[in-house]
């Protein structure tokens, strides 16, 4: 395999795609396999989960209690219904963020690796990697039993600080590609782990609390496609404009 130009991380939910992917899937899969009586057990869960989060519980611990859910399910099946999510939700106007895709496309194009990385897990992500060109998912990894989903991940959820680990194993695994030459994309300061691994960090909207903690990132609007070029030759170009928003 030829050694990339640069190494592009991008995180998925609300950095990429505009919802988040685990409970919108959620709710597909188990209206679609339960009726109403599965959408409205997806919705106690995502509140559950949520008021778990509002009172301080660490995100990866929530990450593992969302994968729970998912116990007992044919990991056959919901591969399957999350092909038909994807192909229903993709064709949605604003499902993508315009500005992260139009870069992911520039990296592409320019002969980068661009790699997602997300808590989320390969059956709903492996779409939306074929559609941006993504080669690697860096992601949770759900169980897997006799053909039926465990409850249980496979090593760690791909949340905070296990997203910086994957980040640096990548690194490692190309050593000849200079870190401060590759690319990160994130909007929560969950993601500042893994912002912080490479030298052009991007924040995608305006999250302030990850702009106070790595101010050295540059911000880009959701939908501002227009300043993508003129960013990613900013930031290759050795950086002469200062770090501000592309809005």
């Amino acid at each position: 395999m030829s050694r990339p130009a640069r190494l592009v991380f991008s995180d998925v939910d609300e950095t990429l795609i505009a919802v988040k992917s685990m409970f919108d899937f959620l709710v597909y899969y188990f209206r679609g396999t339960r009726g109403t009586q599965g959408a409205r057990h997806a919705a106690d869960v995502r509140r559950d989960l949520s008021r778990r989060t509002s009172a301080g519980a660490p995100r990866e611990a929530m990450n593992r209690l969302y994968y729970r859910t998912w116990a007992g399910e044919p990991a056959a099946r919901v591969a399957e219904l999350a092909e038909a999510w994807y192909t229903e939700r993709s064709g949605a106007p604003g499902f993508y963020l315009a500005s992260t895709r139009r870069a992911l496309e520039l990296h592409r194009d320019a002969g980068d690796t661009v790699i997602l990385v997300s808590g989320s897990f390969p059956a709903v992500l492996a779409p939306i990697a074929a559609e941006v060109g993504a080669t690697r998912l860096l992601c949770s990894v759900p169980g897997i039993h006799d053909g039926v989903l465990t409850g249980r991940l496979v090593g760690d959820p791909c949340i905070g600080e296990a997203k910086s680990a994957a980040v640096r194993h990548m690194l490692r695994s190309w050593p000849a590609v200079d870190p401060a030459q590759c690319y990160a994309y994130g909007d929560h300061v969950s993601d500042l782990p893994m912002l912080a691994e490479v030298g052009n960090p991007v924040i995608v909207g305006g999250s302030a609390q990850l702009q106070a903690r790595l101010p050295r990132a540059r911000v880009l609007g959701p939908q501002a496609v227009d300043q993508v070029p003129a960013l990613l030759r900013a930031t290759r170009e050795g950086g002469e404009e200062s770090p501000g928003a592309c809005a």
